[in-house]
């Protein structure tokens, strides 16, 4: 066995309570650990003032309260902020002689970073991870004057803010970094943490920044080349494009314009041999944007600005020329319009390329620096492509990276109107496609090889074991698909399902994947997985179908689209083998009913997950109300009055509230923890479902039996709870519409008008779940919130 399997961390300690030391901290207590963080004693103490611990610890205090406190949440539950003990640099020092893992985080200034690891030096104990979470401070520089101990267990760890939220951690060594201490921190990275793992150089911003920031400023100096506007810029960096939906210039005012400016400074200062030094070199127009200390988000502007007039949000724009704010313009492009309605990015990147309006030639340009750029980065910053790619996708959120990018469009033709245009690529490029090799990347067998310049072949890109990457299994042979599903062979007798909807929302033919899916499982196979890499789960059941049964008046058809979809849940619950279900993102309605009636569900962390449909004025109708009563059943114990338990799961349903992590999900009981497990890392989602799914088989999984013994409350439980959502009612909480949703869901989840307390069937249930949510179908209100949502995508209150 390793030393790096050998090693635990069971505590850490964060030095530097800022922003990022404070998200540091949280994002470690969110994976289990002591977490100490520590800062400087205040400065402006009186002598008296210096005997008080409480003000000694004003700072790191202050700053973690703050944290706490920001939207969105830097901790996956509350309760978990009691794994954090704060302290500070001059008393409490000696803590770090017990943890196992020091990362540095203050100012970046490589002259007090020092000064904090002369202090670190005398407590560390021999063989204590220590790391520096820096930007851009060449790491090697830091440890000098340090022990050998020190020098051999320390490297940087830069993780990118917030950390919760964005997955890139980069880890760059020294050259006299242990490699077991390298081997150690990517591994734990990736499976504890979450994170998409790099190893990167010690060359100046790494490798996210490094691209990153050379993007955005070869668009500073494009839009100025072809007299763009900011909004016609972001119109095109944006998801169209497969990047965020900040694109640019929003980007830039979340991330901090100073910041920016900084970074790149950085990169054309400490980069002397750079071939693009010049596009680092900052435009008059975000010199004066600094000058102005319009730095983004944090002074209230940047190069957009929000106005609240008359209780109306307002969003301007800058006009980069008169340096005035104008309100922000939809800008209008032939080319957006003809390739918006096609779904799928890579389909949508080629029918962009071969457009020819202004701003589909500012995206070849853009391209062409972009392709210019990172192919004379290897090796300089990386010797391997793929690093890049992992990179921007996990750092700066693009769907592909700019090697992956490069594929999609077509790299020899690329090369060719690079030429033309006057760009010059890495003499490797040239001869990659000398040697017949067309492409960075290709898949053979479901595993993914990279183009390596160094051996001039192709190699397999490590750490795959760890993950099931379905885009990688879509070019094999399906054991079965329809237009909206494809069901994958995951091997070792394991099924996936997959579908790819809009949204992933589930309708007919989704309906009718998941259950041809479990009868070919139920064959010969152990069992079956429903997941999906996709940005999001499921938004939930296709509402626009119901809209349109309802409209019609089809109650007939309306009643079995209904009762389809509630057999199809229960058949997810009583199938003979297990069913294992993936969620993440998004997982809303109906994809919440199909987590909760699975034998296991393998939760990401990152899951807003709840049953949302009182939203759309009706209630949950794919068995989600009777799952509700179910588990509130086999929550009462001997002497228990039951109606605080009842009314819990009521309050959950009518309030439609929606975890905001899988955490959360756990408190507000649409996830069991008898058989839903986390997962931090959405990478490793299939894979640690395709285990649970032969964990369960192996262990002689048996169908369950359907369930006749759930306990009602009947009139007891009615009385309560019509009172409850009137009282709400009275105090202006809800709507009329909203008392009437809430009695029907009241009255389903009580099991009826019954005089007495009674056992029921899980049938008996949803048949009331289906009788209410149909004529709840049939309100106009219900309707118009429908409607609303399938229109703009916003919730009625009517």
């Amino acid at each position: 066995m390793s030393i790096a399997s050998n090693r635990k961390i069971k505590k850490i300690a964060v030095l530097g309570s800022g922003v990022m030391g404070s998200r540091l901290a949280c994002h470690f207590a969110n994976i289990g650990l002591q977490t100490i963080l520590l800062d400087i004693v205040p400065f402006d103490l009186s002598d008296e003032e210096k005997k008080i611990p409480a003000l000694r610890n004003r700072i790191v205090n202050r700053d973690l309260d703050s944290t706490i406190k920001s939207n969105p949440s830097p901790i996956y539950d509350k309760s978990f902020i009691s794994r954090i003990k704060t302290g500070n640099f001059d008393d409490n020092m000696e803590w770090i002689k017990d943890c196992d893992w020091v990362l540095e985080a203050v100012i970046e200034n490589i002259d007090i970073k020092k000064s904090v690891f002369e202090k670190v030096e005398k407590y560390r104990k021999p063989g204590t991870l220590i790391t520096s979470n820096t930007s851009g401070i060449p790491i090697h520089q830091m440890m000098e004057g340090r022990s050998e101990d020190f020098k051999k267990h320390f490297c940087g760890t830069h993780f990118f803010n917030p950390p919760r939220y964005l997955k890139l951690l980069e880890v760059i060594p020294t050259d006299q970094t242990d490699a077991e201490v390298v081997d150690f921190l990517m591994n734990y990275g990736a499976r504890y943490l979450g994170k998409t793992m790099v190893l990167c150089k010690d060359t100046p911003a790494f490798i996210a920044n490094r691209v990153g920031v050379f993007s955005i400023m070869a668009i500073f100096h494009l839009m100025k080349e072809m007299d763009m506007t900011i909004e016609e810029i972001d119109a095109f960096t944006g998801p169209l494009t497969g990047r965020p939906k900040s694109a640019t210039f929003r980007t830039c005012d979340v991330v901090g314009i100073d910041t920016l400016v900084k970074v790149a400074k950085g990169v054309h200062d400490n980069c002397p041999e750079d071939e693009a030094k010049n596009l680092f070199e900052i435009p008059d127009y975000v010199n004066k944007l600094v000058e102005h200390k319009w730095f983004g988000d944090k002074t209230g502007q940047g190069f957009y600005k929000k106005d609240r007039t008359n209780g109306a949000n307002i969003i301007y724009a800058l006009d980069t020329k008169t340096f005035e704010y104008k309100v922000s313009q939809k800008p209008k492009f032939a080319s957006i319009a003809a390739v918006k309605p096609i779904e799928d990015l890579k389909e949508r990147l080629n029918a962009l390329n071969n457009q020819t309006d202004k701003g589909a030639e500012f995206l070849k340009k853009l391209g062409f620096h972009l392709y210019q750029y990172v192919s004379k980065r290897i090796p300089e910053i990386s010797d391997e492509i793929y690093r890049l790619d992992d990179a921007m996708r996990a750092g700066f959120g693009w769907e592909i990276g700019p090697f992956e990018n490069w594929d999609v469009i077509g790299v020899e033709n690329t090369v060719s109107s690079m030429k033309e245009a006057g760009f010059v690529c890495a003499p490797w490029i040239e001869e990659m496609l000398a040697a017949g090799n067309k492409s960075f990347y290709k898949v053979e067998k479901g595993q993914k090889y990279y183009y390596d310049m160094l051996s001039k072949a192709y190699k397999l890109i490590p750490g795959q074991d760890r993950f099931i990457i379905l885009d990688n299994l879509r070019m094999n042979h399906a054991v079965w698909k329809n237009s909206a599903c494809t069901l994958h062979d995951l091997g070792d007798g394991v099924l996936n399902l997959e579908w790819n909807t809009k949204m992933n929302s589930i309708g007919g033919e989704v309906i009718e994947g998941i259950n041809k899916s479990i009868e070919i499982a139920e064959k010969d196979w152990k069992g079956i997985i429903m997941g999906n890499d996709a940005a999001t789960f499921s938004a939930g059941a296709n509402i626009g179908m119901i809209f349109m049964l309802a409209i019609e008046e089809e109650w007939d058809e309306l009643n079995f689209a209904i009762k389809l979809f509630q057999d199809t849940m229960m058949r997810c619950r009583y199938s003979s083998i297990p069913v294992v279900v993936a969620p993440h993102g998004l997982t809303l309605g109906g994809a919440c009913e199909m987590t909760m009636h699975s034998d296991a569900a393998m939760v990401a962390a990152e899951t807003y997950i709840g049953l949302v449909e009182v939203g759309v004025g009706v209630i949950p109708g794919g068995g989600g109300t009777k799952e509700m009563a179910l588990r509130a059943s086999d929550a009462y114990f001997n002497g228990d009055p039951q109606l605080p338990t009842l009314q819990e799961k009521f309050i959950t349903i009518a309030t439609a509230k929606v975890a905001t992590s899988a955490y959360e999900g756990f408190n507000i009981g649409v996830l069991d923890k008898k058989k839903d497990h986390v997962v931090v890392n959405q990478d490793m989602l299939i894979a640690e479902a395709k285990k649970k799914v032969i964990e369960l088989a192996d262990a002689g999984y048996v169908q369950p039996v359907r369930r006749t013994d759930i306990e009602v409350l009947g009139r007891t439980g009615l009385g309560a709870l019509y009172a409850g959502a009137a009282a709400f009612n009275v105090g202006a909480y809800a709507s009329e519409h909203d008392m009437k949703v809430a009695k029907k869901l009241a009255y389903v989840i009580c099991g009826g008008d019954l005089s007495e307390k009674t056992k029921v069937s899980e049938q008996y249930l949803l048949d009331l779940e289906r009788e209410a949510f149909l004529s709840l179908c049939g309100e106009k209100k219900s309707l118009e919130r429908i409607q609303s949502i399938l229109t703009s995508g916003k919730p009625l209150r009517n």
